[in-house]
């Protein structure tokens, strides 16, 4: 079996790596149809902190089954199926009051399971992790589908996640797949007015497609003074940041209004003032999104041909040229490549 294999920073290889097979009875093998590389692959590409160390890589994908374990009840082989970029048991307290990423037994695809961007993958707790999918692996809807892997029911959850009754103003600091797929979802939410804040014009213009009112392409200090000025001094109702690093964790809490609430679904490698939280009397939330919780809802819109993320791939490429679509990533030539096999 093929699969890429993290090689150190800035090298992704395509090497022959051991078939994936059942080791347990709650396992299933899935051939992967389709798989995509997200922000937290770039980080350990790039040899920055994060899960993502190698060897393995990929964590989103969607496929056909081939084979089943002796206690899986749920799918079957030849089904097509979309995974959560966790897997989780399905049994546990978090995973019965929707909070599968925090399954004790559960871990990340490309960490604590083989990664996604291969042939194959072995899925553990298959019952409790695999949704299926009602069509083939060669309909037109496949990279909606795997959008809702990650990126898209990661942006419905920063949006919900805020914690407040919906407001009017949602701002999102950062124009990659997330930060789009949240301003998509606050469209869909119907929040009246959505600053997106980037510096990509072609990303910007998915954003504004999505449904953001206000495009920001400015410097930092600038996009601050724009989004306060244009909410009559306050500041947004929500802010997502879908970035992590300081300069965007420090936007979110310089464009919030005070009471009002920040989502943090980049995968934060900078902190927050806890002080200045509290004596402004804003929420923050945070962590990774329980995927499978989302799944099921976000799939059945997609079939309906309500939802459709598709737009955040702008580029796709073989298995044997995923490297490629690394350093597109990296260079900015690409808001997200999806890999077909």
């Amino acid at each position: 079996m093929r699969a890429a294999v993290l090689r150190g920073p800035g090298r992704v290889t395509v090497d022959q790596v051991p078939d994936p097979k059942i080791e347990q009875p709650t396992d299933a093998v899935v051939r992967v149809v389709a798989a995509g590389i997200c922000g937290t692959d770039l980080r350990g590409y790039l040899g920055k902190p994060g899960p993502v160390r190698g060897p393995r890589c990929g964590h989103e994908f969607i496929g056909v089954v081939a084979s089943v374990g002796s206690s899986v009840r749920s799918i079957r082989p030849g089904e097509l199926v979309v995974a959560p970029f966790m897997f989780s048991d399905g049994e546990c307290h978090h995973c019965v009051h929707g909070a599968q990423s925090s399954c004790a037994r559960g871990g990340m695809f490309g960490v604590a399971a083989g990664g996604a961007q291969a042939e194959g993958v072995r899925v553990p707790f298959a019952d409790g992790t695999l949704v299926p999918v009602p069509f083939d692996e060669y309909d037109e809807r496949i990279p909606a589908v795997l959008t809702l892997a990650d990126v898209m029911a990661t942006g419905q959850h920063a949006v919900h996640a805020g914690g407040r009754p919906t407001p009017k103003t949602m701002a999102v600091v950062g124009d990659g797949p997330v930060g789009l797929c949240a301003v998509l979802a606050a469209s869909r939410l119907g929040i009246e007015r959505i600053f997106l804040l980037g510096h990509r014009e072609d990303r910007l213009r998915i954003g504004q497609k999505f449904g953001a009112t206000d495009l920001v392409n400015l410097s930092d200090a600038e996009g601050r003074a724009h989004v306060i000025d244009a909410t009559g001094g306050a500041g947004a109702g929500l802010v997502v940041e879908a970035v992590g690093e300081q300069d965007a964790l420090d936007t979110a809490m310089a464009i919030c209004v005070d009471g009002g609430a920040i989502s943090v679904v980049g995968g934060p490698h900078g902190t927050l003032d806890s002080t200045a939280c509290s004596l402004r009397n804003i929420t923050v939330r945070s962590g990774p999104v329980p995927v499978r919780a989302y799944l099921p809802a976000l799939l059945g819109e997609v079939i309906a041909g309500k939802l459709d993320p598709s737009a955040v791939f702008d580029r796709t490429l073989k298995l044997a040229d995923v490297g490629h679509g690394y350093q597109a990533m990296v260079d900015r030539n690409a808001t997200k490549v999806l890999i077909t096999l």
